[in-house]
């Protein structure tokens, strides 16, 4: 085959699997369920939907639709990891959205991306994991999360509480996004909480300077986003960046963290959206993951 065949058919399959991520897959949501035990000898099952990186749009009807039926699991507890919103006018459509999930007791903290609409990035500042400063129209964030706190939800921005729910005491800690460095994680340490019967940290990023933390503090379960899982993963290697001080092998589900002599259940959701500057997913479909936590064996 001459060079200008093998060009045009290595084009022709660029072409072809852009279409794939960008015109299928990235619409292709999927609810994934794994069990973690975290839980003491004896404790019945509690489950709970992991909800991350939305980056909703008032006209993204498919995903708001996709999100309402959620609303047929009930879950005991929904936590929401942040990167919610990618224009300030998507409020009114997640809440919608939401609606059936905001009937269940829900936790929440923002992401990076909640604070200002997205604009055009080069590629290459997520290859290189540039953090650059947001540029885009400022997101009203605080006027949207009070409407879900006025819903029931708990805001965890650099906040740490003991909550009831479902019967269970839940000591649970949050920060404000760690990859703007917005976290004030001196306000959430401390030992966990021996009594509670689930210790539980959430961030919006994974970095590593807040998940240990968290693990040296005897928290047992971190659930975080802000990866998309990679977004691009090629089969046989998995995600070729984490945009942000993760490894590439915890970009996604579930893994067991060491920090501080003690370790923890890991979960990163890879999310449900993309920015809208790049809305496309390869090997790495949109999702949201019903935690379903059990006893210890």
């Amino acid at each position: 085959m001459g060079t200008a065949k093998l060009l045009g058919a290595a084009g022709l399959l660029g072409a072809s699997l852009i279409a794939y991520g960008a015109g299928y897959e990235r619409n292709a949501f999927t609810l994934r369920r794994l069990e973690i035990p975290v839980l003491s000898r004896g404790a019945s099952p509690f489950r709970v939907l992991h909800l991350s990186d939305l980056h909703m749009l008032e006209r993204q009807k498919s995903k708001q639709q996709w999100l309402h039926e959620l609303g047929r699991l009930v879950p005991d507890l929904v936590v929401l990891t942040g990167d919610v919103l990618s224009s300030d006018e998507a409020g009114p459509a997640v809440l919608k959205a939401l609606d059936p999930l905001l009937r269940r007791p829900g936790i929440f903290v923002p992401g990076n991306n909640d604070y200002f609409e997205p604009v055009f990035k080069s590629p290459t500042r997520y290859i290189y994991n540039h953090n650059t400063p947001p540029r885009g129209a400022p997101i009203d964030w605080a006027g949207f999360a009070s409407q879900l706190v006025d819903a029931g939800w708990q805001d965890l921005t650099n906040v740490r509480i003991d909550m009831k729910v479902a019967g269970r005491v839940i000591d649970v800690r949050g920060v404000d996004d760690p990859y703007l460095k917005r976290d004030r994680l001196a306000d959430v340490r401390g030992l966990a909480d021996p009594g509670a019967d689930l210790r539980l940290g959430i961030a919006h990023a994974p970095e590593p300077r807040i998940i240990d933390a968290y693990t040296t503090d005897g928290v047992e379960l971190l659930l975080a986003g802000h990866t998309h899982g990679g977004q691009v993963c090629l089969p046989g290697f998995g995600p070729l960046v984490t945009n942000c001080g993760i490894d590439r092998k915890r970009a996604r589900g579930l893994s067991r963290y060491g920090a501080g002599g003690n370790e923890a259940w890991l979960h990163v959701s890879a999310g449900i959206g993309t920015s809208p500057y790049a809305p496309i997913r390869f090997a790495c479909r949109p999702e949201a993951t019903l935690l379903t936590l059990s006893a210890v064996r």
